[in-house]
């Protein structure tokens, strides 16, 4: 079983895949380290984990993995928002999903990538090829465990995202995603975040939501107008009455 990365390979744009990490400590001080994928491993299961991983950072706007490519890399975000996306048959982005610290990414015995990974902000992502990750999943059963339930987890919040999509209209959809950037940009045990940073742009939520901009726009200046919302910065979000758009968003 092959076990170590081809030096000579490169992630998309030239970038060259850094050394494996012999730093043993790192896992201990790995900001995500109790909800990632390898949080059920022991100790010395996760450092054996750790010497076959590379830290890579990535800057905003740069493309980790391609829609269509081999599958030959997944990773475990440390820190960071990147997007999914696909290609719709006229050429057009399609937003698909958005993930942040401490999920996971690429394709575990997969034979190709089923979206492009692309940064929105700086991020740090804990490397793997897919072959040496598949070989380790393959000895550990809690980990492929572990994979399997993020992958249940994953299909209920596309089914949710489908009624998003399918039933609600542009006011429920704007809340609803407000207060799911509120969640899930929160740490770990941590309550939603009343003050946040987007990381995805107006025209980006629009593409997520299926609407145009100057609706998300509407919606944002309506919640704001109403006193739900409060838009200190151009990508700011504060809620200050978080009942009420919980009560936004709900479908009829």
């Amino acid at each position: 079983m092959n076990m170590h990365f081809d030096l000579a390979q490169t992630l998309p744009g030239g970038m060259p895949v850094p050394a494996p990490c012999s730093d043993a400590s790192f896992c201990q001080r790995c900001e995500v380290r109790d909800r990632a994928i390898c949080a059920t491993l022991e100790e010395d299961e996760r450092g054996a984990l750790n010497r076959l991983g590379r830290r890579v950072t990535i800057a905003a706007g740069q493309t980790v993995m391609w829609e269509g490519d081999d599958a030959t890399i997944v990773a475990n975000v440390i820190d960071g928002t990147l997007k999914l996306s696909a290609s719709t048959g006229d050429g057009r982005e399609q937003i698909v999903g958005v993930v942040y610290p401490s999920d996971f990414i690429g394709r575990p015995f997969g034979r190709s990538t089923p979206h492009s990974v692309t940064a929105l902000t700086d991020a740090r992502l804990c490397l793997f090829t897919r072959g040496a990750f598949d070989g380790f999943a393959r000895e550990h059963p809690e980990l492929e465990h572990r994979l399997l339930q993020r992958t249940l987890d994953d299909l209920d919040r596309a089914r949710s995202w489908m009624l998003l999509l399918g039933r609600k209209n542009a006011r429920e959809k704007i809340a609803t995603f407000l207060l799911d950037m509120s969640r899930r940009l929160a740490r770990e045990g941590e309550a939603p975040l009343d003050r946040f940073d987007l990381p995805l742009s107006r025209q980006q939520i629009a593409d997520v939501l299926g609407l145009t901009i100057e609706t998300v726009s509407r919606q944002l200046t309506d919640l704001k107008r109403i006193g739900i919302i409060a838009l200190p910065g151009r990508r700011m979000v504060e809620i200050r009455d978080r009942a009420a758009l919980l009560d936004c968003s709900e479908a009829a």
